[in-house]
C-alpha cells in the first residue's frame, strides 16, 4: 500500500500540535534533510537546514507564546507539471500572547497567525520549504498595526467550509481541479490589456465565493467584494503584472478539489499607481511571494485562502514596518525608550 505523502510530515504536525521544543526538534530533524532550503517570509530570510529552521522562526515564537500549538485546516499533496512533489499546509499557531514578539506588544491574550507551508519532498525528505506567517496578523491583533488599514474585512479566517481539508482527496477530481484553476489565472491576466469581461470571472468563480486575503488586505465575500476590496486597487497600483514571467516561478498541484500554488516569487511588477495598501506610486519593480489554496465545488471556485509576503513587499520600496513599530514602542512599558526594541 502507498503511503500518502502527506505521512512525511505527519510526526511534525503532531509535535506542533502541542508544541515543545525537544520533540518539535527531533521532528524537523527526521522530516528535513540536513541542508534543505528553508525560505521564510520577511523579516526571517532564508536558513539551510532543521536546525536554523527552529533558531530563526519557532524559538522566538514559542519564547512569545509559550503555550504554543499548530493547528492544520488544510493539508494536500500533489505533483507539479514539472514533475516536482509538494505538500501543501494552511492553519493557525495559536497560543497566549505572554511575551514580545519581533518587538510586537504582547496582550496578555490569544493570539492567532494564519501560515501557507509548502514543502518540496525527494526520496522520502524535506529538500525545500516555502512558508509564509501573516505576522501583519498578530501587530492587528495586538492593535499596533503602524501601517493603512485594510480594505476588505479583517476576522480569523476560517478552514474549509466542507471540513474536509485534511484529506485524504478523491483522485478523481485532482486533474479537474487544477485545469480549472490554471484557466482561472490565464484569464485573469487577459486585464488590463483588455475589458475586464476578458477575465470570465463568473466561469470559474462561485457567486457565494470567500477570498481570505492577508491581513493588511483583508478578505471579501462575492466577485464583486473580491474586486472591490482586492483586485481593483492591486492593478490600479500595478497593471503590469503578468509581464515578467521570466521573473518567477510558481509550483502548482492540486488534489481532489483542492488547488494550490507556491512561489519564491510567483508575481513581479511595478508600482506605478496609489492605493494598494495605502503605498506610494514609487515606480519600483517588486516581486510577490504568493501562496494560495483553492477549493471547488461542482466545478466553481467557492473559497480561495491567499498569503502574500506584504512585509517582504514593502520592504523592497523602503517602507520598514517593523521600524515604524519601534517607534511607536518607546512609549511603551518594557522597550527601550531609545530604540522601541523588547527588553529582555
Amino acid at each position: 500500500m502507498t503511503l500518502h505523502p502527506a505521512m512525511l510530515i505527519r510526526d511534525l504536525r503532531a509535535a506542533m500540535a502541542d508544541f515543545a521544543e525537544g520533540p518539535v526538534r527531533t521532528a524537523l530533524g527526521a522530516a528535513l534533510a540536513p541542508d534543505a532550503a528553508v525560505r521564510l517570509c520577511h523579516p526571517f530570510g532564508t536558513v539551510a537546514g532543521p536546525e536554523a529552521f527552529f533558531d530563526t522562526a519557532y524559538a522566538p515564537l514559542l519564547a512569545a507564546w509559550p503555550d504554543l500549538e499548530r493547528r492544520d485546516w488544510i493539508v494536500v499533496a500533489g505533483r507539479t507539471a514539472e514533475g516536482a512533489d509538494w505538500i501543501g499546509c494552511g492553519g493557525h499557531y495559536m497560543g497566549t500572547f505572554a511575551r514580545p514578539f519581533l518587538d510586537i506588544p504582547a496582550t496578555g491574550h490569544l493570539a492567532h497567525m494564519r501560515y501557507a507551508e509548502f514543502f518540496r519532498h525527494e526520496a522520502g525528505r524535506i529538500v525545500e520549504v516555502q512558508a509564509i506567517w501573516d505576522i501583519p496578523e498578530v501587530m492587528m491583533d495586538a492593535g499596533v498595526w503602524p501601517l493603512a488599514p485594510s480594505l476588505g474585512r479583517e476576522v480569523l479566517v476560517p478552514g474549509p467550509a466542507s471540513c474536509d481539508g485534511l484529506g485524504p482527496h478523491d483522485p478523481g477530481l485532482t486533474a479537474g481541479t487544477r485545469a480549472t484553476v490554471i484557466a482561472m489565472l490565464e484569464a485573469m491576466v487577459r486585464h488590463p490589456d483588455a475589458p475586464p469581461e476578458a477575465m470570465e470571472l463568473p466561469r470559474f468563480w462561485h457567486p457565494r465565493m470567500m477570498w481570505y486575503g492577508p491581513a493588511g488586505i483583508g478578505s471579501a465575500r462575492g466577485i464583486e467584494g473580491f474586486r472591490r476590496w482586492h483586485q481593483i486597487p492591486f492593478l490600479a497600483a500595478m497593471p503590469d503584472r503578468g509581464k515578467y514571467p521570466a521573473e518567477t516561478k510558481g509550483h502548482y498541484f492540486a488534489e481532489g478539489a483542492y488547488a494550490a500554488v507556491t512561489g519564491w516569487p510567483d508575481m513581479a511588477q511595478t508600482l506605478t499607481g496609489g492605493g494598494w495598501l495605502g503605498l506610494p506610486p514609487t515606480g519600483s519593480h517588486i516581486t510577490l511571494r504568493s501562496l494560495d489554496f483553492w477549493r471547488l465545488e461542482r466545478g466553481l471556485i467557492r473559497e480561495n485562502w491567499v498569503l502574500v509576503d506584504l512585509l517582504h513587499a514593502m520592504d523592497q520600496i523602503g517602507l520598514d514596518a517593523f521600524a515604524r513599530l519601534c517607534e511607536m514602542n518607546r512609549v511603551r512599558p518594557g522597550f527601550d525608550p531609545e530604540t522601541g526594541r523588547a527588553l529582555p
